[in-house]
């Protein structure tokens, strides 16, 4: 993609658009999106606030880095007894070197049938970080461990903080991506033109995600419990009209403590219990969502 002003897309108002229903007449679209992240300790790590880190900070960071570890020795496998329990299957944006150095977690996420997306190798290092060689090779690279490891070639990404190079679409598309979550501004998945050729967005959050509301915005569990009904009242609403995408980020480190599971379970059993919610895959409301613009 040449650099430009605006994204590879046209500008389009959500109140304009011709509405279309998701399957089954489903009023919203619940997309949960586990990022199941690994950091190396030998590199600098990011600050309490998921800051960059600087040039000149001490390795090893031990407590940062022993504070995300947590999510996949333990925090992972509460996030996934309460998917289980709630009937929703995830789509994992997943750091490849999981499937290196902790190949449990892929077996395990594999079991209960989830997507697994490309995440970058790991979230020590952005694509945006590296000349656009390296990049090229680092997500290759990213979807061909992912496919060994899982038996499926990701179609969808999602970059490590949500970055990207000018290179960066392109270099999906070439991998055999469909669809791509860094563009966090709208509700509904939207087309991309990238030189002639399609990418799909399918709407990520930038705010409803327990990394930027509990460690960067520093809500309360109660504060982010509400934060998640009002978006879903919201956006459930709105569904009536034409469907919606409500996805939910979570961190294992974050949101997979013994103080905080409980608000995400009481939340999600809340949701489910409404009529006109389907939880889906990224892969599945992204086919759903071209079978209903081209129909």
């Amino acid at each position: 993609m040449q650099p430009r002003r605006y994204g590879p897309f046209p500008y389009q108002p959500i109140v304009g658009r011709r509405p279309w229903k998701w399957p089954n007449g489903a009023r919203l679209a619940l997309w949960v999106i586990p990022n199941i992240e690994i950091f190396h300790l030998d590199v600098p790590m990011p600050g309490d606030s998921q800051e960059r880190p600087k040039p000149g900070d001490a390795v090893p960071a031990v407590r940062q880095w022993a504070q995300r570890d947590y999510g996949n020795r333990v925090g992972i496998w509460r996030v996934m007894d309460v998917l289980k329990r709630r009937g929703i299957r995830a789509t994992a944006a997943l750091n490849s070197d999981i499937c290196l150095d902790m190949p449990e977690i892929v077996e395990a996420c594999l079991s209960l049938d989830w997507e697994l997306i490309g995440h970058g190798r790991t979230n020590s290092l952005r694509v945006n970080e590296v000349p656009p060689d390296q990049e090229r090779q680092l997500i290759r690279e990213c979807l061909d461990t992912i496919e060994k490891a899982s038996g499926k070639r990701p179609v969808g990404w999602l970059g490590s903080g949500l970055q990207e190079s000018w290179h960066t679409l392109d270099n999906l598309i070439d991998n055999g991506c469909r669809y791509v979550a860094d563009w966090v501004n709208d509700d509904q998945p939207y087309p991309m033109d990238v030189d002639g050729r399609r990418i799909v967005s399918i709407p990520y959050p930038f705010e409803l995600n327990d990394s930027a509301a509990l460690m960067r915005n520093k809500l309360s569990m109660p504060e982010f419990e509400r934060m998640i009904r009002d978006t879903f009242e919201v956006l459930y609403a709105e569904g009536e009209h034409a469907g919606r995408v409500m996805a939910l980020s979570l961190h294992p480190f974050v949101i997979g403590h013994p103080h905080r599971i409980p608000t995400l379970d009481r939340a999600l059993e809340w949701i489910m219990g409404h009529e006109g919610v389907w939880a889906a895959t990224g892969e599945e409301i992204l086919d759903a969502y071209l079978a209903a613009v081209n129909a």
